[in-house]
């Protein structure tokens, strides 16, 4: 029987390494896993309360397709104290996590045949979206002189034009961020060349030290831009899938209309909880989660030199350090393979995040404590010594 060339993407890694890290921790092997970008954390108690209440006596059945009005006043009331932008709760959207936002968006912005900017590296899902939806993917090669970011300058210089742009601060797997001037220039680029502007900000409120303010296309709806953020991450809500999308007029009644076609609504349970991440305990264990992020952080930055690991991108937000180890001689797959087998540690390969440069880069997540980083560390530099890896 037939199967569609739009299905034909390629997997991602770290879903594989994450498997293979299961199935050793199932034959009873001490893994520490570092390779999905999830808080080991959870929900908080007090969203996770509230699913308790909800689970007794509240009400599950269906919600309006762009969400519970209760959850969408909320978002709406979040962007007003965090960023002072007040946004009608009509132009939000609530989505099954950001990655249903991220399918409702470009199935709203862009035809087949549209082609949509993105930096590389960068997390695979946009590309990999984009082309089973039929459009063309113009990857932009972003390095360390300009943080890893794309500009308005390679955009100008591009040999044909786009019709989308996908940015990401603080970025997966970089850590990077844009500065709010920098988005500005981006969005009124994008404005005055008919260009949609896409803002992945599912990483907001996870930033370090003298990281720039994070800055929101929420501020440039008018321009057409789409803001994409999701419970996820800061929030630490992965498996409740449950994110949001920001957006300009234009894209309301049509993303209302393929949500209620595509899932109906968002998981109800999900949507009434995740009101109460809102509140003022659902904000501080939030914070809480971000102060432990930077504890591991700095441990990480302190011990650079024991790793030999030089060539890393600037870990400004969200919880990764993407480090170049191509100094080993292996092959990033090849490296994360067998320190997985001989260490028992679970990075991710960089071919996930960048398909040219990515076989010398790993991406290792923090978002645990400090006890186990420090363990994770321990192991990667013994292991690295049995190598004889020089120093990068």
């Amino acid at each position: 029987m037939k199967v569609s060339s739009r299905s034909h993407v390629p997997p991602f890694a770290v879903m594989e390494i994450l498997a293979a890290a299961n199935a050793r921790r199932a034959a009873g092997e001490h893994v520490i896993n570092l390779c999905a970008g999830e808080p080991s954390t959870g929900a908080s108690d007090v969203v996770r309360q509230r699913a308790v209440e909800l689970l007794t006596a509240g009400d599950l059945g269906y919600t309006e397709a762009l969400g519970a009005p209760g959850l969408r006043a909320a978002i709406a009331d979040h962007y007003r104290r965090w960023y002072d932008v007040h946004v009608d709760p009509a132009r939000i959207a609530v989505t099954t996590g950001s990655s249903g936002g991220f399918l409702l968006a470009f199935l709203a912005a862009f035809d087949v045949g549209d082609r949509v900017a993105l930096a590389v590296p960068g997390y695979p899902a946009y590309a990999n979206i984009l082309a089973a939806l039929g459009c063309e993917v113009v990857t932009l090669p972003c390095g360390p002189e300009t943080r890893y970011q794309p500009t308005v300058a390679q955009l100008a210089a591009l040999d044909r034009p786009v019709d989308g742009l996908v940015v990401a601060s603080p970025a997966n797997p970089t850590g990077t961020m844009i500065a709010p001037d920098e988005l500005a220039d981006l969005a009124a680029w994008c404005g005055d060349n008919g260009v949609r502007l896409v803002s992945d900000e599912i990483y907001h409120g996870i930033t370090y030290g003298s990281a720039p303010e994070t800055a929101t296309a929420a501020h440039h709806l008018g321009s057409g831009a789409i803001v994409v953020n999701s419970f996820s991450k800061y929030w630490a809500m992965t498996g409740w899938r449950l994110g949001w999308l920001v957006l300009p007029d234009d894209l309301v009644a049509p993303v209302d209309a393929l949500a209620g076609n595509v899932a109906l609504c968002p998981p109800a349970l999900a949507q009434h909880a995740g009101v109460a991440a809102f509140s003022e305990d659902g904000l501080a264990a939030a914070r809480a989660n971000v102060s432990r992020y930077a504890l591991s952080r700095a441990l990480l930055l302190d011990r650079l030199p024991e790793l030999g690991w030089s060539r890393v991108a600037p870990a400004d937000g969200a919880f990764y350090l993407y480090a170049d180890v191509s100094s080993s001689g292996l092959d990033s797959r090849v490296w994360c393979a067998r320190l997985l087998d001989e260490a028992g540690v679970a990075l991710t390969p960089g071919t996930d995040f960048d398909p040219v440069d990515g076989h010398r880069w790993v991406r290792l997540s923090f978002a645990t404590s400090v006890d186990v980083v420090g363990e994770a560390v321990d192991r990667i530099v013994a292991w690295q010594a049995t190598l004889g890896a020089g120093r990068g």
